[in-house]
C-alpha cells in the first residue's frame, strides 16, 4: 500500500478527487495517511476526518510570533509526518512555499499543482491572471500542470503533467474557475498514478 500526505491550505476540492479516487480502485493500492492544514478553518480537515484519516493542524503563527524561522516550522512539520511512513507528498492548495528544511526528507517525493501551463502565471491568483490575459487578446487558452517540487522555487519544477485548457470569449472568471478545476482534479489522480510508477 502506497501511502500519501496530503497538505491544503482551504477547502480541499483536489483532496476530495484524491480521496474517491484511492476508494474507488482508480488510484489502485493508494491511501491518504495523512491530511495536513496550516489553517484551522480549512474545510479540506473536515473531508479528511469524514474518511477517517488523521489530520494534524500545523500552523506556522506560533514560530512567527516566537520569532522562528519558516525552516523551523517545515523541519518540524517533516518530524510529524515521519510516523506516517509516506511514500508522496501531495500539496493540495497548501498556501507556503516549502523550504529545504522539508524537502530535504522527501527528495523527489513532493507534488504540486498549479493552475497554469509551465512558465505561466507563477505564483498566486493565476487563474484570476490568465483571464485577464485573455480579455486583453493575449491568450485563448490557459491550463493546468502538476509539477515536482524540488528546491524552493515557485511553480518552476520538473513537470509530471500538463492539460490545457481553452478559454472562451463568452467566459466568467467563473466559469473558466469551474472549467480549471475539472481539470485539476482529473490531473493530480494521474500525476499520483505516474509518480509512483519509479518508486
Amino acid at each position: 500500500m502506497r501511502r500519501l500526505a496530503v497538505l491544503a491550505s482551504g477547502n480541499g476540492s483536489n483532496l476530495q478527487a484524491i480521496i474517491d479516487a484511492a476508494e474507488s480502485g482508480a488510484l489502485p493500492g493508494v491511501r491518504v495517511a495523512v491530511v495536513v492544514a496550516d489553517r484551522r478553518e480549512a474545510y479540506a480537515l473536515e473531508r479528511a476526518k469524514k474518511h477517517g484519516i488523521p489530520t494534524l493542524y500545523h500552523p506556522f503563527l506560533p514560530y512567527r510570533k516566537a520569532g522562528r524561522s519558516r525552516a523551523d516550522y517545515d523541519a518540524d512539520l517533516a518530524a510529524k509526518l515521519a510516523p506516517y511512513e509516506v511514500d508522496l507528498v501531495v500539496l493540495a492548495g497548501w498556501m507556503r512555499i516549502l523550504s529545504m528544511a522539508f524537502l530535504q526528507h522527501y527528495s523527489g517525493r513532493v507534488l504540486n499543482l498549479h493552475p497554469a501551463l509551465p512558465g505561466t502565471f507563477p505564483g498566486t491568483h493565476a487563474i484570476e491572471r490568465a483571464y485577464e490575459a485573455s480579455r486583453r487578446g493575449e491568450i485563448a487558452h490557459t491550463g493546468v500542470m502538476v509539477h515536482r517540487v524540488p528546491d524552493e522555487g515557485v511553480d518552476v519544477g520538473p513537470v509530471v503533467v500538463q492539460q490545457v485548457v481553452p478559454i472562451y470569449p463568452e467566459d466568467t472568471l467563473e466559469m473558466l474557475e469551474s472549467r480549471i478545476h475539472e481539470a485539476e482534479h482529473a490531473l493530480y489522480v494521474r500525476a499520483i498514478q505516474e509518480t509512483l510508477k519509479v518508486f
